[in-house]
């Protein structure tokens, strides 16, 4: 089983990472997700926003994350990319791929991935508006998504 997390500046090449999950004839799926910086949130226009995380521990949680998958379903394997410092609307900020053996796999686990990844991994985001600097509080939302994968 091949796991992966990166926590970096620098941006990705999705191609390049589905072409590294896709290589074992045994993953009959490959799911991706990618997150983009909007342009607007709460009704404020973005123009960018920074990430700041905790070096160490936060690709810590995101390895906890992936074994947790990996013990949930039958995967191939994970990769997870989150950027961190200061990017602009358009500008990828994570990338998820999940190879299975069959879809299903990993459509769940793409998803369990990217739930727990907002809740429980330790990053900041700053958003730049047209008006304000502001730090983005956790949502509600996030935190129902995640309440799903409850054992």
């Amino acid at each position: 089983m091949d796991s992966r997390v990166s926590v970096q500046v620098e941006d990705f090449n999705v191609g390049d990472e589905y072409q590294a999950l896709a290589q074992s004839n045994a993953s009959g799926a490959v799911v991706t997700f990618v997150g983009k910086v909007r342009d607007m949130n709460l009704g404020d226009d973005v123009v960018g926003l920074s990430l700041e995380h905790y070096p160490g521990m936060t690709e810590k949680a995101l390895l906890e994350i992936c074994n947790e998958a990996e013990q949930r379903w039958s995967l191939e394997g994970i990769r997870v990319i989150h950027r961190v410092g200061d990017m602009s609307t358009g500008d990828q900020i994570v990338f998820v791929g999940v190879a299975s053996a069959h879809r299903g796999a990993s459509f769940e686990a793409c998803e369990f991935v990217m739930d727990y990844l907002k809740t429980k991994a330790p990053f900041w985001k700053k958003e730049r508006t047209t008006a304000e600097t502001r730090w983005v509080d956790s949502r509600d939302s996030d935190a129902k998504a995640a309440e799903r994968w409850q054992k």
